[in-house]
């Protein structure tokens, strides 16, 4: 019997994803995103998920605006650079992705176990290639002592950055805050 590889598992699931997606949504004909996004993941039901996010207002993400005539595809460049820079710090993989005119695709598998392997410094480290970070954890990155309280406030906060380095909201979040405010 042959091995499959991760990427091989990833593509066949992501496209079986994508296909399984679209014919619940022509059958219902109802729009999947009324629900908030924290209600409708579940990892214990499955790691893959379909997000979408959309521009108001009749905006254009990229492409050519038909009714000014302007171009916005310089922009398709801009938001693919800033999707696969979180991928890499996130342990979220991009299964697959769209860039269309006025939203986004992304077929996202959360990978849950990996965060949970990271130590505390990766945890700090990959925070901190996205945010700031706090006094505490650049305290700690620079290798000084934590007194016993500034570790029970340290511990909190590296728990809090854990469960967001494997959050499709922190995700989006990051990626349209970028693209909203360039």
């Amino acid at each position: 019997m042959k091995e499959e590889n991760k990427d091989d598992t990833h593509s066949k699931v992501c496209i079986f994803y994508i296909l399984h997606y679209r014919l619940i949504s022509a059958k219902t004909n109802r729009c999947p995103m009324a629900i908030a996004r924290k209600r409708q993941i579940s990892l214990v039901d499955t790691k893959y998920y379909h997000c979408i996010s959309r521009c108001v207002r009749r905006a254009f993400l990229c492409g050519e605006d038909r009714f000014t005539g302007q171009s916005f595809e310089h922009r398709r460049g801009w938001v693919e650079d800033k999707l696969l820079s979180l991928a890499k710090v996130f342990c979220i993989d991009v299964c697959a992705y769209a860039v269309m005119s006025n939203h986004t695709h992304l077929v996202l598998y959360v990978d849950d176990k990996k965060v949970n392997r990271l130590n505390d410094k990766a945890i700090i480290l990959r925070w901190h290639k996205l945010c700031k970070g706090t006094l505490l954890t650049k305290k700690y990155v620079q290798g000084e002592k934590l007194s016993k309280a500034e570790r029970i406030f340290f511990n909190q906060t590296v728990e809090q950055y854990r469960e967001r380095l494997a959050s499709i909201s922190w995700f989006m979040r990051l990626l349209n805050e970028d693209i909203a405010c360039p």
